[in-house]
């Protein structure tokens, strides 16, 4: 196919003659199709042109979204075949000739795909910052989250020894639980392992929840005792 470049301060323009690019494209039932094997040269020219006439990218730090505006319809279908015929899965506006990306890694590539080499370098750069500043994030969060979780415990189940405590029931718990009740409340802020391995006889998480367990259990029973009467 033959066509010539044209570039005139920020306005880059291909021209075809209407016979050429007509007989490179069909519409059948709305869709557009190739109907004759385009180089894949005037393929980038075309696309980089539409681009760099319509084209915009937003900071990556913010968002992903890169778009291309068209003046017409039809331009923006014709473009939307020769982008499919690479693969690249733009999507468009119903309101207006957009077509758009929305993934940071499709953008990567077809930024590469047109050769803007460095710009993939600098995008790329950031976006892999900003993953990485995301999962900290939600490490972060997440870490917050069950150390709140451990703390709320910790304190619901020294309000439980104390009520035993000053219900005068406390020597009626056995040894074991006894062990394990002064453990919490001389060190609040430890862990369910790290009480377990203060033991006498050292146990596991689920061993020292169990004996915790058990002490909520009569501290609710002395609570409904304390409301019935």
């Amino acid at each position: 196919m033959e066509y010539t470049i044209d570039l005139q301060g920020k306005t880059f323009s291909i021209f075809f003659s209407k016979k050429q690019l007509t007989k490179g494209l069909e519409i059948q039932n709305g869709k557009i199709g190739l109907q004759e094997a385009i180089p894949e040269l005037a393929i980038k020219d075309l696309v980089r042109g539409s681009f760099l006439g319509g084209g915009s990218i937003n900071n990556p730090e913010k968002k992903y979204h890169l778009e291309i505006k068209f003046s017409q319809e039809e331009s923006k279908r014709k473009v939307q075949a020769l982008l499919q015929s690479q693969n690249f899965a733009f999507k468009e506006l119903a309101t207006s000739p957009v077509l758009y990306l929305k993934e940071g890694e499709e953008i990567s590539r077809f930024l590469a795909w047109c050769g803007a080499n460095s710009g993939v370098l600098r995008f790329e750069e950031i976006r892999v910052m900003r993953e990485v500043r995301n999962n900290v994030n939600r490490l972060v969060n997440c870490e917050t989250a069950n150390l709140n979780k451990t703390i709320n415990s910790a304190v619901k189940q020294m309000e439980d020894i104390k009520w035993i405590k000053q219900n005068h029931k406390f020597g009626e718990l056995t040894k074991p639980l006894q062990e394990i009740a002064e453990l919490r409340m001389k060190y609040p802020d430890k862990t369910l392992i790290e009480l377990g391995q203060m033991l006498e006889e050292p146990i596991g998480k689920s061993g020292v929840n169990h004996r915790l367990k058990a002490i909520s259990k009569l501290a609710e029973e002395l609570r409904n005792k304390e409301k019935k009467s």
